[in-house]
């Protein structure tokens, strides 16, 4: 039987540090969806992966002394480990500096600037580098970036463009006929109201100011804006191909069936994406779902605030399964969810350790107590027994439903009523009572039946959620798991099963004292050590710092002064002339090592002699915590340019 096909996808996660609990959630919704499809029996294509350009990625690798690709390949692999460590079910991560992704993204660029898609003009405006965001004046909010709060800074820069308002009828026109398009529906009022309906400006997709980008191919001074590079990566990872020559994945699978996003980005999804889509004459995907933020406790995490929490700490408190848990039950459709310490060790104790795991371990334990761990349907049916196959029967059922239109949370709470009726189902028959009766043998018999049962079809309906946990207690209970259709009838379970004889604890009881311990020892080990209180001198007006003749010269020859263990001796061209410069550092260089650099001089300083030699200029170093470093300049500057 040919399966029907499935394509979702994540947002690719921005590859300028390490993703905190709020941003793996995604990939964990997104895993919950795709392994429910198969079981569906959807033939799946899911898809994650990194976004890894732009100007603040740059800025991170020069902050921290490495390439930009250097500095994305280690964070790109820290993404993938946290994603892997989640146990997500992924078929292709996809990076941004994949080679065909780049040459697509040119091809693509091309197409769109020779349809007349794209021009060539200026921008000017406010810039907002961590969005990698352009803003117009009224778009600010206080001033500042209305998607991130942070400052922004005036730019002026060419750029190339794209004629948005060409296609902005005919992306109205698919969202008003496609009322699917943008779920949930409070996302697709938005973008209708605050963007489609007042006009679409032109997009910059281009950038010239900053290099660590797609290069435009046909003029190298630019590259493509990282939205443009970004969004494509969903057709590039199928293999498609601009010039028509597609690989058999994007003939089969898109256009995607879920875009799987955050609330944050659902502008550059819902009308950029589509737009773009519609300038290359492609299929448009069929859902854009633009889920609610995980905050902490004290609003949105970032680490300026300090209350950032990491997925694999979680884990290594709580496990896996137990924050898969948590992260899918505790968000709302379209509400932000919350997330602390203490509200996850509430649901450890009360919905895992309690409700699920003292569940499947007193059933066991009962099982191996009264009857040697077989499980037996007597037929010894009474009053509760029906109550109890009904609510497992329409949870199996209500558990699609919600599925079938994104509803995790509501699914999970579905799943979880089948444990606890069963608890209660427990109480109401009072196994322990049962088994002092000879007569009532049976009747114990039938109970501890349909509890193995009820759990059977519960711990199946988890293997989405928590396939872990799942497979842990299909095992103990000496079975398999069971397909969707196999959900609706109850009572599969073979009769004569024998459980395992020690059941495993599947979720211990935590203190919230002991795990807050071990949180600040996890807090300590994360702390960045405080930045040294920096001694300034009186302020100068700017005419006294232009009184400094700063200017870029080449080292023509640099030896050691005899006799002096500090003093370097410098012969420099300053553009115009030779000239000779002292400088006290060489404890920190080998005078090899500098020869042929272009360094900064100020070239007005009056003459000054050390051991005998005339100091014609100063050269400008960096002075911290005892390492000197000269300050070098690019070798395409001219000797003799004027620094101001």
């Amino acid at each position: 039987m040919n399966q029907k096909p499935y394509y979702i996808t994540t947002a690719i996660a921005y590859a300028s540090g390490k993703p905190h609990i709020g941003n793996t959630y995604e990939i964990v919704l997104a895993d919950a969806i795709a392994r429910f499809k198969r079981e569906q029996g959807y033939d799946v294509r899911f898809q994650t992966g990194t976004d890894e350009h732009g100007e603040k990625i740059e800025q991170k690798a020069l902050a921290a002394g490495v390439t930009p690709k250097e500095y994305v390949d280690q964070v790109a692999g820290e993404i993938k480990n946290i994603f892997d460590m989640m146990n997500t079910s992924y078929d292709r991560f996809m990076r941004t500096t994949d080679e065909y992704h780049e040459k697509q993204v040119q091809k693509m660029f091309r197409k769109m600037y020779d349809k007349g898609d794209i021009y060539k003009g200026y921008y000017e405006g406010w810039y907002c580098t961590p969005c990698e965001s352009f803003w117009t004046d009224s778009q600010l909010e206080d001033g500042k970036c209305p998607d991130c709060g942070r400052p922004v800074t005036k730019a002026r820069e060419e750029a190339y463009f794209f004629r948005m308002s060409k296609y902005a009828d005919r992306l109205i026109e698919h969202i008003n006929t496609h009322p699917e398009f943008i779920q949930p529906v409070s996302r697709k009022n938005e973008m209708m109201n605050n963007f489609l309906l007042p006009g679409l400006q032109d997009l910059c997709v281009s950038r010239s100011s900053f290099k660590w980008g797609i290069p435009v191919d046909f003029d190298d001074r630019h590259v493509v804006y990282v939205w443009l590079d970004a969004l494509t990566n969903y057709i590039t990872g199928l293999g498609f191909d601009a010039d028509g020559n597609h690989d058999d994945l994007y003939r089969k699978y898109w256009p995607a069936d879920l875009h799987l996003i955050g609330k944050d980005i659902i502008r550059f999804h819902t009308i950029y994406w589509p737009i773009f889509l519609m300038s290359l004459d492609l299929p448009l995907p069929k859902q854009v779902f633009g889920h609610p933020w995980l905050l902490q406790g004290d609003g949105k995490m970032s680490k300026s605030k300090g209350n950032v929490i990491y997925a694999d700490d979680l884990v290594s408190l709580f496990g896996v399964d137990a924050v898969r848990y948590f992260v899918l039950h505790e968000m709302p459709f379209e509400n932000d969810g919350v997330i602390t310490w203490d509200l996850v060790v509430e649901r450890v104790n009360s919905d895992l350790a309690n409700i699920l795991g003292n569940l499947v371990n007193r059933t066991i334990a009962m099982s191996n107590k009264y009857f040697g761990g077989v499980l037996e349907d007597t037929g010894a049916a009474e009053d509760p027994d029906d109550d109890v196959k009904q609510t497992v029967l329409e949870a199996v059922k209500k558990t699609q439903e919600k599925m079938d239109v994104l509803r995790v949370a509501d699914a999970l709470t579905a799943i979880f009523e089948i444990f606890r009726r069963s608890n209660k189902y427990i109480d109401e028959t009072e196994p322990w009572k049962l088994a002092k009766d000879p007569e009532r043998q049976g009747r114990l018999k039938t109970v501890l039946y349909n509890l193995a049962e009820a759990i059977t079809i519960g711990a199946s309906l988890l293997k989405s959620f928590m396939p872990e946990t799942s497979e842990k207690i299909l095992a103990q209970l000496n079975t398999s798991p069971r397909t969707l259709e196999e959900m609706e009838r109850f009572g599969l379970l073979r009769s004569g099963t024998k459980v395992t004889e020690k059941p495993e604890i599947l979720f211990a009881r935590q203190d919230i004292k002991d795990v807050m311990e071990k949180v600040e020892k996890i807090r300590d080990a994360q702390k960045q050590p405080e930045a040294p209180k920096l001694e300034h001198l009186p302020e100068i007006s700017i005419d006294a710092f232009m009184s400094n003749e700063i200017r870029v010269v080449k080292v023509l020859n640099c030896e050691k002064v005899p006799k002096a263990d500090k003093l370097l001796k410098f012969t420099l061209f300053d553009g115009e002339r030779e000239r000779t410069v002292v400088s006290g550092i060489a404890q920190y260089y080998k005078p090899e090592e500098l020869i042929g650099k272009k360094l900064a001089c100020v070239v007005n300083l009056a003459p000054h002699a050390f051991r005998g030699i005339v100091s014609e200029g100063m050269l400008l170093c960096s002075d911290a915590e005892g390492s000197v470093k000269v300050l070098t300049i690019d070798d395409s500057v001219p000797e003799g340019s004027r620094i101001r």
